[in-house]
């Protein structure tokens, strides 16, 4: 499989949405199977040569973007992806789809492990400390201080583009699962990175935040949601505001991560006194829709 090692400069989209001038960084549009942040935070292995190395390995979801994205990397470069997942529903091993189809087809060995005496992540700290030299361990979502290295990339654009355009007041927002893109941004960039936990609750974005980074002064500006969403369970709303998305800026959005990230920001648009101008980055993920959508489509189109 070839694919290019240079995933940067995404394009930047200007758009009214709600009445809101807002800027979309459309990182969705570097590559389809390093879509968006998963470009970013594999960039390094993508742009370097590890000798010796047959194996890689990670963990997460089984319909997470980082299985398809590390697949890919396998593949390109001739290695095996063991992916370790709590458990694989019948449904999906009756007739895959997504993320997961993508990645069994790019030759990726998905291990489910379902009698666990700890969670998956205390299991994978546990099992990468017995990995053999030719095996490299990704922690889950790419959260590692390797991915650096493309976030780096990420925030120069920004800056560039910031300058480029005389924005005044720029602040970058994203959502966030493991909030390795939002921490890293923010000790790269001047400006105020805002995120929301999507995964668990700010708590939770902390606790990851302060994995990567003690110094608490470096860390982006959370946004509390004004409720309680469990992540991967579908919210009408969520349905709603990613269609209107569609129908008013025809971009197609995640619909994991980007309805809670439009409304959190939206909410925050409508209590800010002052201009700013918000730059949304764009994740990708539009594979995990595949699986998504049929599902909304289910339970809130058949009424």
């Amino acid at each position: 499989m070839q694919v290019s090692n240079t995933l940067n400069n995404s394009p930047v989209q200007t758009l009214q949405f709600n009445g809101h001038k807002l800027f979309i960084k459309r990182d969705d549009l570097l590559n389809h199977h390093f879509s968006g942040n998963k470009a970013r935070k594999l960039g390094y292995f993508l742009d370097n040569e590890f000798t010796g190395i047959k194996k890689i390995v990670g963990y997460g979801s089984v319909q997470a973007n980082s299985l398809y994205s590390l697949a890919a990397l396998a593949n390109m470069k001739g290695w095996q992806l063991d992916f370790y997942v709590q458990r694989i529903a019948d449904w999906i091993k009756a007739k895959p789809t997504g993320n997961y189809a993508g990645a069994l087809k790019l030759g990726a060995n998905i291990i489910e492990v379902q009698e666990l005496s700890t969670n998956l992540d205390d299991y994978m700290s546990q099992k990468s400390q017995k990995l053999n030299a030719d095996t490299l361990f990704v922690p889950e979502g790419g959260r590692c201080r390797l991915a650096r290295h493309g976030i780096k990339k990420l925030a120069d654009e920004l800056l560039e583009y910031i300058n480029n355009q005389h924005l005044a007041n720029p602040v970058i927002m994203l959502p966030s699962g493991t909030g390795t893109t939002a921490l890293f941004l923010q000790t790269y960039l001047p400006y105020k990175v805002l995120t929301c936990a999507c995964v668990g609750g700010d708590s939770y974005l902390e606790t990851q935040f302060a994995e990567l980074e003690s110094d608490k002064s470096l860390w982006p500006t959370i946004l509390s949601t004004e409720k309680k969403y469990h992540f991967g369970k579908l919210y009408l709303e969520f349905y709603q505001i990613w269609r209107q998305l569609l129908k008013q800026t025809d971009i197609e959005f995640d619909l994991l991560y980007d309805p809670l990230g439009w409304i959190t920001l939206l909410n925050y648009l409508d209590k800010q006194q002052g201009q700013e101008d918000i730059i949304y980055i764009h994740q990708g993920g539009l594979v995990g829709n595949e699986s998504m959508l049929p599902r909304y489509q289910r339970k809130y189109e058949s009424r």
